[in-house]
């Protein structure tokens, strides 16, 4: 008997992302400074996310968006910190760039998890932000305001969450109080928390303990809450995490193209964690990708192979695409996460040939980046069909035109 043609599994949730990062992918690759660390990076970052424009972000956005689905992402978690105009006054809409966004979701889609950013502060000793991050500052009030706007927008394929941009970058007293505005929510909350070294040494430096234990010492951390990264932990953090019912999302293509570190997966997967996958600035739009260098980066740590397993699952590509459907899951929301959305994977493809049980998701995950993608849909819509987005022409022309003109700025 011939093999089926096809195979249906279900579509991943790319659960950490910064959209317009995706436009500026390879341009940071040029040595400025012999220590160049994730610290020159963001400069580099700065000066673009300066030129960006709302009809800018959603032409950028869009075509990620395409991407994401053509690689096998159904949802995504949109961590939103570019909020103002250049001089950090808001714009007549002050939601113009979420909208941007959300129309970008809309017009490819993909479903939406937008997660309005607070940022307030440029470290843990409460300086003031730099002029290239007042794009992305709020008061309290005026986040509140941006949040409750937005949702009056919800949908089936859309969900507003909220995001503290990181402990340094949002003072105690703002955090208490937007906790106590969603308390009752039961939606999403992203936060960075230590992704660098040196973010790990100011915090001991002025809080007198280590970021992931400074906020679950001073915020009710459950189920709702993903932690980006956490790439520094000690050993009672990794239990704490896991036991909290957190997730952590995972972004091992940027966190290695900025030089971050390796997360603690056998520990955290030891203390029974969940984790999910995000491509973050995009230097990768692939879940394939993450998911072969989550595990290889363990490979290289350890020196010995098939490490991401358990007593149960021997498959590493099965039990990568299990936990990240399930870490997904809480990263976006049971809301999003119900969506039904599949990928069919070609069967008939050659690198699938003779393949059966758990070697189809190993293979796939394990043989390289030849697409296999056959189809997407998402909400019963066929998004992707033959490997190819319904709409990638008119979306992949606009895009080369915004990153043309943001070249000559």
């Amino acid at each position: 008997m011939p093999a089926p043609s096809s195979l249906h599994i279900p579509g991943i949730v790319n659960a950490h992302s910064h959209a317009f990062q995706r436009a500026m992918a390879g341009l940071a690759e040029h040595q400025s400074d012999p220590a160049d660390s994730f610290w020159t990076w963001r400069e580099q970052m700065y000066r673009y996310a300066g030129l960006i424009e709302p009809e800018d972000l959603q032409a950028i956005a869009a075509q990620l968006y395409v991407e994401m689905l053509k690689s096998g992402y159904t949802a995504v978690c949109e961590f939103h910190y570019l909020h103002h105009q250049r001089d950090g006054r808001p714009y007549a809409d002050a939601a113009a760039m979420s909208r941007a966004l959300i129309a970008a979701a809309a017009e490819t889609g993909i479903d939406l998890c937008l997660l309005p950013v607070l940022y307030q502060q440029g470290g843990f000793d409460g300086r003031a932000l730099g002029a290239r991050q007042l794009r992305f500052a709020h008061s309290v009030d005026a986040f509140l305001r941006l949040v409750a706007d937005l949702r009056c927008e919800e949908s089936d394929a859309l969900q507003v969450g909220i995001a503290l941009h990181s402990l340094r970058a949002v003072p105690p007293d703002a955090m208490r109080e937007v906790l106590r505005a969603e308390a009752a929510t039961q939606r999403p909350i992203h936060i960075h928390i230590a992704e660098q070294l040196a973010e790990v040494e100011e915090c001991l430096a002025l809080r007198g303990t280590r970021p992931v234990s400074w906020l679950y010492d001073h915020a009710d951390v459950d189920a709702r809450w993903t932690l980006v990264h956490a790439t520094h932990l000690s050993a009672p953090e990794v239990e704490r995490i896991a036991q909290s019912g957190a997730t952590v999302c995972l972004c091992p293509s940027t966190e290695a193209n900025l030089g971050d570190g390796l997360f603690a997966l056998p520990e955290y997967l030891a203390a029974q964690g969940s984790f999910s996958i995000g491509s973050d600035s995009h230097i990768s739009v692939s879940p394939v990708e993450e998911l072969r260098w989550l595990e290889y980066g363990q490979r290289l740590f350890a020196r010995r192979r098939n490490v991401a397993v358990d007593a149960t699952q021997k498959s590493v590509g099965c039990f990568l695409h299990a936990q990240v459907l399930a870490g997904g899951t809480r990263s976006v929301g049971a809301k999003l996460a119900a969506s039904g959305s599949s990928l069919v994977l070609d069967r008939a493809h050659p690198l699938l040939a003779a393949r059966t049980g758990d070697q189809l998701l190993d293979s796939w995950i394990f043989s390289g980046n030849v697409p296999l993608v056959r189809e997407v849909l998402v909400r019963g819509r066929r998004v992707v069909e033959d490997g190819r987005h319904v709409d990638q022409e008119r979306i992949a022309r606009r895009y080369i035109d915004v990153v043309t003109r943001l070249d000559q700025r």
